[in-house]
């Protein structure tokens, strides 16, 4: 049963080559038709939008954009929290043969403008309450800004002004195939600097949802599935996983602007909601309320699926011994669309301690420091092959070439793998860290400590609070002149916090005469974490 369920991921149960992320999706509108699609809760009462519907609606945006002057291969922002206004700006860019860069809500303007700016965008689709006191003018490409339900900035139009009847524009043919196409331009952190926009086209995001969508698998994903997501949708498990998967598949999506654990819970019920996609901390909260005698005896789930953080072993047994749900843990990157391993939930191959085994298609090798492969059971790099990894970084050859190298990517997290194929994440890469799913790279953070006149030199780490959660400590090394004390400590975490969202800022800051640093200059993390 073990190999037969492993022989599973070896195919794709469809061919994906030559397909487009918004083909995929129209095919799904009109093969479910009358089928709810979307449920935005969001609105109040919240918003039912059948396939059909849903279809409508992104040929008539797309046609929007083509007659605002958005032209095949450009770029359109996407800043917005989960609605259905995301779902169909996303598939209506990409019909119009336009490149969706998608934005986490809670970036200030700093970071709104950086990607803006990077990405060459020349649209972008919003709403006026994130907008307010953000400044967008100076940005060469920019042309459009569209707000969904509370009016924008001077110059602003209104998003329902993109449906207004365009039927003699003609929808760009792809100039492109899909293997070349880009889909979408999100921005990770990678290990180190600023964030980068990473280049995924319709095939890696059509390969990446069939090779999760394994064929015949125990407990597979399947049409009659109704699945809530409140994981953001511009972070790329929940666009991948949450919005095209379930869409694709014909499935449901009930949608929710974040996480609040009592109002999912009624969610659960009230939408007889059969999977939910989870980070380590949302699971910890349903734990907590399994526990508590708080989760509801009386629902439909099948599973939860766990990403984007490393699960506590114990966790998982704790949530599936109080609630008789099964998790299945998964892993994978930005650069990989993100999916490349997933756990079964075939009881003799169920390890909720282990990523699980590679999807459909994925090639991966284990190397020590030298790049040679090692034994089966020992640790090494992960290193890894097939039709998701991504193009490249944007404007980035260096950075695209030190990953991507003869067709392998390069993870930098240390595994190892058992004898019946199934993968574990010993050490992630050694300079990020993870805050509720989401990474923090200290050198961003770092970047802006420096720009404060009273801040000489800085480093930033983390560390493991009570919550299990890594939270970003900065040590600092302050100008002559200045003191160090509870106030300063105060204006430095707000400096940040004006600057960078809100998860970025350091919790914890010690002033320190000198920093430990290598010979080259390059700041020595270890020594400093021996500090905390």
């Amino acid at each position: 049963m073990a190999q037969q369920a492993q022989s599973l991921r070896t195919r794709l149960y469809d061919n994906p080559e030559g397909r487009f992320v918004h083909d995929v999706i129209l095919d799904s509108c009109r093969q479910h038709g009358a089928k709810i699609a979307m449920v935005d809760t969001s609105c109040t009462p919240a918003r039912r939008i059948s396939y059909a519907a849903y279809g409508e609606l992104v040929e008539r945006a797309a046609r929007g954009l083509v007659a605002a002057g958005v032209r095949p291969g450009e770029m359109i922002g996407i800043y917005l929290p989960n609605c259905w206004e995301f779902g169909v700006a996303y598939h209506a860019a990409t019909l119009a043969g336009a490149v969706p860069t998608t934005m986490n809500p809670t970036y200030r303007e700093r970071e709104v403008r950086y990607q803006l700016d990077t990405a060459d965008t020349v649209a972008l689709i919003s709403d006026g309450a994130l907008l307010t006191g953000i400044d967008l003018s100076g940005l060469p490409a920019l042309r459009n800004v569209y707000t969904i339900r509370n009016p924008g900035p001077s110059g602003s139009e209104r998003w329902e002004s993109l449906f207004e009847p365009n039927l003699s524009v003609r929808l760009p043919k792809p100039q492109l195939d899909s293997r070349e196409a880009l889909a979408t331009l999100p921005f990770s952190s990678g290990t180190t600097g600023l964030p980068k926009g990473v280049m995924l086209s319709h095939f890696n995001l059509v390969a990446n949802v069939f090779q999760t969508l394994t064929p015949g698998e125990f407990g597979a994903i399947s049409d009659p599935d109704v699945l809530l997501c409140f994981l953001p949708l511009y972070h790329i498990y929940g666009l991948t996983v949450g919005l095209n998967l379930t869409l694709m598949r014909g499935c449901t999506v009930v949608l929710m602007p974040r996480f609040d654990c009592e109002r999912s819970l009624e969610t659960i019920v009230q939408e007889s909601v059969t999977v939910t996609l989870c980070v380590p901390p949302t699971l910890l909260a349903y734990c907590q309320a399994a526990e508590q005698g708080k989760f509801p005896r009386q629902h439909h789930l099948r599973w939860m699926k766990s990403g984007a953080a490393p699960l506590a072993p114990e966790l998982a047994r704790r949530f599936t011994q109080s609630t008789g749900i099964p998790i299945r843990q998964g892993y994978g990157m930005t650069e990989a669309s993100p999916v490349t391993h997933m756990g079964f939930l075939l009881p003799e191959l169920y390890k909720p301690d282990s990523v699980g085994a590679p999807v459909a298609q994925t090639e991966c090798r284990i190397v020590d420091e030298k790049e040679n492969d090692v034994a089966p059971g020992e640790i090494g790099e992960l290193v890894m092959r097939g039709p998701q990894f991504m193009l490249g970084y944007w404007k980035s050859p260096d950075a695209s070439a030190a990953v991507l190298r003869d067709g392998w990517y390069w993870s930098g997290d240390i595994v190892r793998v058992d004898d019946s194929g199934q993968y574990y994440v010993v050490d992630r890469r050694k300079e990020m860290m993870k805050y509720k799913g989401f990474s923090i790279a200290p050198a961003e953070v770092e970047s802006v400590l420096l720009e404060h006149p009273g801040v000489r030199d800085c480093g930033v780490v983390s560390r493991v609070d009570s919550a299990g959660e890594e939270i970003p400590c900065a040590f600092v090394v302050l100008r002559e002149g200045e003191v160090a004390s509870q106030q300063t400590e105060s204006r430095l975490q707000q400096f940040v916090a004006d600057r960078l969202t809100h998860y970025k800022m350091p919790r914890e800051i010690y002033f320190v005469q000198t920093l430990p640093r290598t010979a080259s200059g390059k700041i020595l993390r270890r020594e400093l974490r021996k500090l905390l």
